[in-house]
């Protein structure tokens, strides 16, 4: 499904998805940028790879070990687990510490909550209970509804972290009388190399740059860092929003206007694939 959002002309939105053919389409996705990067070639643009992000570790094995053994003693009322990786890195952790078995006892004595498919399979994976599943779109929203019925006051609430801490959720949880405990698998960051980046914030600035796909909201936000630190985040929204900006979802197009940017085009589900379905959808109106 392609929402347009706002309550610009749509004839304006839509003149300017017809002159992407041939133009220029930036790209901030780093892992599955050549994926994306290849929609937009097939449909005879031409895509420029700007990565705006990197996953970086964040596994203190030995405050994994400290941490298990105190949810021996105190298990958690609910255990969250948010994204794929960051589950899959604390059970890798677990088992290189050989204390997997007794993380699994531990949440087989709380309530374990997934937040979309990606945690799920990991946990499946494992054989762990699933006791709720947020709904879609995955956001922060469907996980504290899943929570809706259960009483946490007084009671611990494990996090697993998605690369930076979710605010919006501790601040929910604490609110129903939680205990949250975050715990940190990976953080995001700004990739080493960032000249592509910085190629993009001066591609934008002379009007070279046609559409803008964003699949998460680290991205703004590290676009706008980068921006900053070079001296250039003043003018950087309204050249985006000289552009047709696509965001991947909700959590995402939130980020960018909170930076002041309009979203023209907003994948539902917020998944990679109804996204690529999406540009395809804006690329060839």
């Amino acid at each position: 499904m392609l929402h347009v959002v706002g309550r610009r002309v749509l004839r304006d939105l839509h003149a300017r998805a017809l002159l992407l053919k041939g133009k220029t389409v930036a790209i901030l996705e780093s892992r599955l940028g050549r994926q994306l990067a290849d929609l937009i070639e097939k449909r005879g643009a031409r895509p420029l790879l700007a990565p705006a992000l990197a996953e970086v570790p964040d596994i203190d094995r030995d405050g994994i070990a400290k941490l298990i053994a105190e949810l021996e003693s105190r298990p958690p009322r609910a255990a969250i687990f948010q994204t794929g990786v960051g589950t899959q890195a604390l059970f890798a952790a677990a088992d290189s510490l050989g204390i997997a078995p007794r993380l699994l006892r531990v949440l087989s004595k709380s309530v374990v909550v997934a937040r979309g498919p990606k945690p799920t399979g990991v946990l499946r994976s494992r054989e762990v209970r699933i006791d709720r599943s947020a709904a879609e779109p995955f956001t922060t929203v469907q996980v504290l509804e899943s929570l809706g019925d259960l009483s946490l006051q007084g009671g611990r609430v494990l996090v697993q972290r998605y690369g930076e801490i979710n605010v919006e959720l501790e601040k929910a949880l604490r609110a129903k009388g939680a205990e949250v405990v975050d715990v940190p698998t990976y953080r995001w960051a700004l990739p080493q190399d960032t000249a592509p980046l910085a190629a993009l914030i001066d591609a934008l600035s002379r009007g070279e740059v046609d559409a803008v796909a964003f699949t998460s909201a680290s991205q703004a936000h590290n676009l706008f860092a980068l921006a900053r630190r070079l001296g250039k985040d003043g003018s950087l929204a309204g050249n985006l929003n000289r552009a047709l900006v696509a965001s991947i979802g909700p959590v995402c197009s939130s980020a960018l206007r909170g930076h002041g940017v309009d979203i023209a085009v907003e994948a539902s589900p917020p998944k990679l694939g109804p996204f690529v379905a999406a540009l395809d959808r804006a690329l060839s109106s």
